[in-house]
Order: structure tokens, then sequence, then C-alpha cells
């Protein structure tokens, strides 16, 4: 079975950082864009970054730009988000998620197919 587990989600006070890590089994997804998605309470999933099968390019979320940092180790089938200068609003749900083979960077749900169970990102201020 397919399966991404995240986990690194805490508690942290505003200012601070966070790193979460994703890993897959059942298989390899060297040939897929991973990316990061986020669901506040009472609030859409919202998108947050995406790199590429390789690694080479990554695109953000304006909320999350110059803050956040994407990365991915394909021999690990991980991808991680270093989330840093946290603030209360980036209070979420953190999912990462697997799209289809190629360089292409998607932002928007529908366009991946597999989903971590999520894990709970918490900034007090």
């Amino acid at each position: 079975q397919v399966q991404l587990v995240e986990s690194g989600g805490g508690m942290v006070q505003a200012g601070g950082s966070l790193r979460l890590s994703c890993v897959g089994s059942g298989r390899t997804f060297n040939d897929h864009s991973m990316g990061w998605f986020r669901q506040a309470p009472g609030k859409e999933r919202e998108f947050v970054a995406v790199t590429s099968w390789n690694g080479g390019k990554s695109f953000y979320a304006d909320s999350v730009r110059g803050r956040f940092t994407i990365s991915r180790d394909n021999a690990k089938n991980a991808v991680y988000l270093q989330m840093d200068s946290l603030k209360p609003e980036d209070t979420a749900i953190y999912y990462c998620a697997t799209s289809f083979p190629g360089n292409k960077l998607p932002y928007n749900d529908y366009e991946y197919n597999y989903w971590g169970q999520g894990t709970q990102v918490t900034v007090s201020s």
C-alpha cells in the first residue's frame, strides 16, 4: 500500500521554527513533484509549497515565501518543510502529498493523488 507519513509537528511560540518530515512507502516518488498543504479550522485546504521531481525547482504560496523552505531526499523517499519565523496564522494541520511524474509545480490540491494523514502545527502568540 502507498503511504505517506508526516512528522515533526508540534507547538511553538511565534517567531520559532519547526521542521516537518514526510516519508513515503509502498513505492518510490522520485519521479513525482511533492508538495505541502495545510488546513486550519473552518478554512479550505490551501497550498503551501511544492518541489519538482529532482528538487531542482520549487514554488511557494505568497503567505510563506521567505519563511518556509521545501526540500527532498529521493534516496530516503522523503520531503521536508523547514518553517522559520512562524506566525499564529500558520496554525493548521499540515499534509504532504505527491503529484504526477515530471517537473511541473502544481499548486492545486486536485493535481495531487497521494496524501499523508497530516501533522498538527500550533503557533502561539
